[in-house]
């Protein structure tokens, strides 16, 4: 480097702490700027889109080939998202980080905020208080005041009927309604759920309530690794804990009474077939919201997540009839298609794997690690015949760090219960 040029730089390295020393020691006055003379600051930097950046554009994101499908043309939903469960490829899209509304399927990240904090067994008294809050007109599972109830009873209440007032129960249980909300806006963030943000823990219209396609996906995948999450998004009917009233003979009894899953891809309707290998996840729908529902299913050994968010159709059943198309595309699709984006793992994965030293324990972002072993098998939820399955998953579903990457297990069989129902 020529002399001069070393020189002009060591002047002005000097002047640099001159002014540096003059700023820090100046009294606060001459050490402030002046807004009037001051410079422009400079426009905050890029953000990068969650999942990658074609899913932060507008409108339908798949890369079309030969020998890829092309999508359903029945599809009038604001938003969707189909993903592969076990790799996170998100195969197509439709404005998948558009906020909206999400109705019950917020419910999704209640049960994942909450679900590991009590064994099954635990059991709750109600207290009138407990079921302050409740908004008109919500879906209820039929919770009684001054009966006691198991943390089981109550989300086997939230899943399968998507209960408000269980779900305040259990917001009670877990010290109100501020606090439970606060705790899902901190775990959807360590999910890096970002478009989302709570205000109500049932998923009741509130201002501000938003969550979308992308966000819910990643919510219904974190559920999904663990074991009673799997088994109650996946139970079709089960017997719920009535009244306790006295009987002919004056003895006080309490009756149960049947609840069936309102998920119509896993329970049917009279439009809406069975959908085969379908396993949850959750349904919900509101005024404000419009139809919304994240699914599950399986088949041929491969593992699918859909979202569909308020279709503009508006027959019934419309959000399952579109799901279901989705479902078909994405196995069609699924081994052919190349991805536009990806599920991103939960944030304190992301950093484990960026950070030396040792890996992460299974279930970090799951909650409840599952270990090695098989978790679950059919179950029948105590239903009349015995159709509520759970989610198994050979081997354990785990949070995996194998090669930098959140993985879902590679192998994801359901029940044979469910691989035997034909679909009608």
């Amino acid at each position: 480097m020529p002399a001069t040029e070393k020189t002009v730089r060591r002047s002005l390295l000097v002047a640099s702490a001159v002014l540096l020393s003059t700023a820090l020691t100046a009294p606060a006055a001459l050490a402030a700027p002046n807004p009037a003379t001051s410079p422009p600051a400079a426009p905050p930097a890029h953000t990068p889109v969650v999942g990658g950046e074609r899913l932060g554009k507008p409108g339908t994101q798949v890369n079309l080939a030969a020998g890829v499908p092309v999508l359903p043309k029945e599809l009038s939903a604001r938003s969707w998202i189909v993903a592969d469960a076990e790799t996170g490829d998100v195969l197509a899209a439709h404005d998948a980080h558009r906020p909206l509304a999400p109705a019950s399927t917020l419910k999704m990240l209640f049960a994942d905020t909450l679900l590991p904090k009590w064994p099954r067994t635990t059991t709750h008294r109600v207290e009138p208080s407990d079921l302050a809050g409740v908004g008109a007109g919500s879906s209820m599972v039929g919770v009684k005041e001054n009966e006691t109830y198991s943390v089981h009873d109550l989300w086997l209440g939230v899943f399968l009927r998507s209960g408000n007032d269980a779900v305040h129960v259990l917001a009670a249980m877990n010290g109100g309604v501020d606090k439970t909300v606060d705790e899902m806006n901190a775990h959807a963030e360590e999910l890096q759920a970002l478009d989302t943000h709570a205000v109500s823990p049932d998923g009741y219209d509130a201002p501000g309530q938003v969550s979308s396609a992308y966000d819910l996906t990643l919510i219904a995948r974190s559920g999904l690794q663990k074991k009673d999450f799997r088994e109650y998004c996946s139970t079709v009917r089960a017997q719920f804990p009535g009244e306790t009233k006295k009987n002919k003979k004056g003895k006080r009894v309490r009756e149960s009474f049947e609840i069936q899953n309102t998920n119509r891809l896993l329970s049917g309707d009279y439009d809406v077939p069975v959908y085969q290998g379908i396993a949850g996840v959750k349904n919900g729908n509101t005024t404000h919201a419009g139809a919304t529902f994240t699914g599950v299913a399986e088949r041929d050994g491969k593992v699918l997540l859909v979202t569909v968010m308020n279709p503009r159709k508006k027959e019934p059943n419309e959000v399952y009839k579109e799901t279901a198309r989705l479902f078909d595309w994405g196995f069609a699709a699924a081994g052919k298609v190349e991805p536009v984006g990806e599920l991103v793992p939960p944030k304190s994965v992301a950093d484990a794997t960026a950070a030396p030293g040792p890996s992460a324990s299974p279930g970090q972002a799951g909650g409840t690690g599952t270990g090695s072993q098989p978790v679950a098998s059919a179950h029948t939820g105590g239903g009349a015949d015995g159709m509520g399955v759970a989610l198994g998953i050979t081997g354990g579903v785990l949070v995996l760090l194998a090669g930098g990457a959140f993985l879902v297990n590679r192998r994801w069989p359901l029940p044979d219960l469910v691989r035997r129902r034909p679909r009608p």
